[in-house]
């Protein structure tokens, strides 16, 4: 259902862009949206602030919005004692972060949506995240809730006030290490974290159903990019056996769109079968990215597939007609979470023939009653698609050869997908974000140079343009989110380190200067305008709008932080450019923030997957060749199809084009052809070899 307002009843937010914002722009609450003017009726009316943050794809928002925010006895409640703030957080990751870190100190946990109560100075005093309307299993609701921090604010304000500025205060000694109190540990304590990382994921492994721990599971990709890089250093065949575990298991689960392709949000069970059903772009991006390296890593060919598959889900469905990629599809239909995705027996049987319809119950393992317990609340008798095992697998049990099944089974897809797209659809939000764009652009890129798709890098490369042209402010600022002709909100962290991201993978797989170019100055103005003194970065600008906390986030979640991805960027840069000052600043991260990892490594994968690539060997790659020559084609796809993950390569062209990456890498003055045919100059560890024009050669040099 389309929540977005249309009526005469509307409030302040009916202005703004964000559709989470106009989804509640309806409410009979006086909702503000965040900004001064609200801050200021609080001090002037001397009341405290409810700010409300979700975002337009979260169920429990939806849930918290029709039971209370929607509801006239509520409203009046919110209305007559609180200004009312709506954020989403999305658009403001930076608003989120502060109150979220201030929710789970108080209470332990969070989540969204999230429920705060501060000062008319923005300092928080309570917060929890879904409360019901009415009080219900012991959980207080609205209803009773509101009254009461009422009530403790006209008797009890000054108490209040010293509550929250407690909170600030301790909130605020969070982050980096200083310098003056860094333990002088080097390098080889890096290591022992990586190996002590690895242990904690294969602690919590499930070795039945893959992923780590119990139930809800999610997809955290970055865990299995750290394996698979784990594997390449140690060796260790387990690591490499648990990403790809993880991999397949939760490409048979019903988490995978069977029908429309891509990954839910995360499963509900142990075993991947029951999502959560919105889908969430950055999601694709980094399983896209994970797929890729698998598939590199293990010459298996289905971990391509999977990517492809992503690819063409985002293509069809998350993608805008300038080339910006779209944020979210909901899980919600019809008022319901999941019903578009959920089928059942008779529904199969109208769209399939009888020998399709039960080759698709049988593999998809549906039933007349249902195939999971909440199946009545969504749509009786519905079943969730999902495989025990795969086709290849079944192929001998359905009397159908494996390649024919596949083909078969790809047929049953486009017909029920056909069909699924007459179905009242979940809202799509529309809105473009700088950061989580340059991670599917890092996806695309990588994915057009792993597989030879020049299609993929031109996705990435329109996606690039796109946020060059309408989310890039000049001299290395970007903002952070675009909807409906309009660009606004000073990018953060995360915006200038995925973007670099991408930029680099662009790079890798077009070798247009130009992509390498705008990288340096993008995360040359991260540099300038996020990086402490201590050598990590806050997730806001020097610039930017000053709040009650600046964060230094280092948590790799449900995607990596910024000052990891940031640290990785430093470290390829500085090996593409020759640029030592660049890897220094890497170096200043890792001390800035090893004594946090230290603490629960596996909570900081990406982290470490950057401390890998610090601690080598790495290597500096440099193809001189002809650009559209075969013996440079050579080369390149014996790289393309090799995992080295910890390299950079350069392409510097033999003829017009060369000067452009000689002024970005000068080390590459001299590198020319051996004898009119390419030659490929391998350096590791800062030391180089003989360049040499022979692809096995190239590869025993990087062995």
């Amino acid at each position: 259902m389309d929540r977005t307002n249309t009526g005469e009843n509307r409030n302040r937010l009916w202005k703004e862009k964000s559709p989470y914002l106009l989804q509640h722009a309806g409410n009979p609450v006086d909702w503000y949206p965040w900004g001064d003017e609200a801050f200021e009726a609080a001090r002037r009316e001397n009341k405290p602030v409810f700010l409300s943050i979700g975002y337009s794809t979260c169920h429990w928002c939806h849930v918290m919005a029709h039971e209370s925010f929607e509801d006239r006895a509520v409203a009046e409640a919110l209305n007559s004692a609180f200004i009312c703030i709506k954020v989403d957080r999305e658009e403001r990751p930076d608003i989120d972060r502060v109150y979220m870190a201030a929710c789970q100190s108080l209470t332990g946990s969070g989540g969204w949506p999230l429920t705060v109560f501060m000062t008319p100075e923005g300092k928080p005093f309570f917060a929890g995240t879904y409360f019901p309307k009415s009080t219900r299993y012991g959980q207080i609701g609205m209803l009773e809730l509101l009254p009461k921090i009422a009530a403790l604010w006209k008797a009890k304000a000054p108490e209040l006030f010293s509550s929250a500025d407690r909170l600030v205060s301790m909130l605020s000694e969070d982050g980096p290490t200083p310098r003056s109190e860094r333990a002088s540990e080097g390098l080889s304590d890096l290591a022992k974290l990586l190996d002590r990382c690895f242990g904690e994921l294969a602690g919590r492994y499930d070795s039945e159903y893959g992923g780590f721990g119990g139930a809800p599971k999610f997809p955290s990709p970055h865990q299995l990019i750290f394996l698979l890089r784990y594997w390449k250093r140690t060796g260790k065949e387990v690591a490499l056996s648990m990403a790809e575990r993880t991999i397949r298991a939760m490409r048979l689960g019903g988490v995978y769109d069977h029908v429309g392709l891509g990954f839910h949000r995360y499963s509900t069970d142990r075993q991947w079968r029951v999502p959560h059903f919105e889908k969430m772009l950055y999601d694709q991006a980094m399983m896209a990215l994970a797929c890729l390296e698998a598939g590199q890593a293990s010459g298996r060919g289905i971990y391509n597939e999977i990517a492809r598959e992503i690819f063409s889900y985002v293509m069809l469905e998350m993608t805008g007609p300038e080339g910006g990629f779209y944020s979210a599809q909901d899980a919600d239909s019809e008022g319901l979470e999941g019903r578009y995705y959920v089928w059942t027996r008779d529904e199969i049987g109208k769209v399939l023939d009888g020998e399709d319809a039960r080759l698709a119950a049988a593999l998809f393992n549906m039933n007349s009653g249902g195939n999971f317990p909440e199946s009545g609340k969504i749509k009786p008798g519905g079943n969730i698609l999902y495989m025990l095992r795969p086709p290849e697998e079944l192929a001998g049990e359905t009397g159908i050869e494996p390649e024919g099944l596949k083909k078969r089974l790809e047929q049953i897809r486009k017909r029920l997908y056909a069909a699924r797209n007459e179905r009242v659809k979940p809202l799509k939000d529309d809105k473009v974000l700088t950061d989580w764009n340059g991670l599917m652009i890092a996806a695309f890129a990588a994915g057009g140079r792993a597989l030879n798709e020049p299609v993929y890098s031109e996705i990435a490369g329109k996606a690039a343009g796109f946020i060059l042209e309408r989310l890039y402010a000049g001299g290395g600022k970007l903002l952070h989110r675009f909807r409906a002709g309009h660009a606004a909100i000073d990018g953060m962290l995360d915006d200038y380190a995925y973007f670099t991201w991408g930029l680099i993978e662009l790079y890798g797989a077009t070798f247009d200067p130009g992509y390498l170019r705008r990288a340096l100055e993008i995360n040359a103005a991260m540099l300038r305008h996020f990086r402490d003194e201590d050598g990590g970065f806050h997730f806001t600008a020097d610039f930017g709008e000053k709040l009650v906390l600046r964060r230094k986030d280092l948590y790799d979640g449900a995607i990596p932080s910024g000052n990891s991805v940031a640290m990785m960027n430093l470290l390829r840069l500085s090996r593409l450019t020759g640029n030592p000052e660049l890897e220094e600043a890497a170096r200043e991260a890792a001390g800035a923030f090893a004594g946090q990892v230290r603490q629960m490594p596996s909570a900081y994968c990406h982290f470490l997957s950057a401390a890998d690539f610090l601690l080598g060997p790495s290597h500096e790659i440099v193809i001189s060749g002809y650009k559209d020559s075969p013996d440079t084609a050579r080369m390149l796809d014996v790289l393309r199809a090799s995992y080295i993950p910890k390299s950079v390569v350069l392409l510097r062209p033999e003829g017009p084009g060369a000067e452009a990456i000689d002024d970005i890498a000068g080390f590459t003055a001299g590198m020319r052809p051996l004898d009119g045919r390419a030659a490929a100059y391998v350096c590791t560890n800062r030391t180089c070899s003989q360049p040499t024009s022979d692809p096995d050669k190239m590869l025993e040099l990087l062995s």
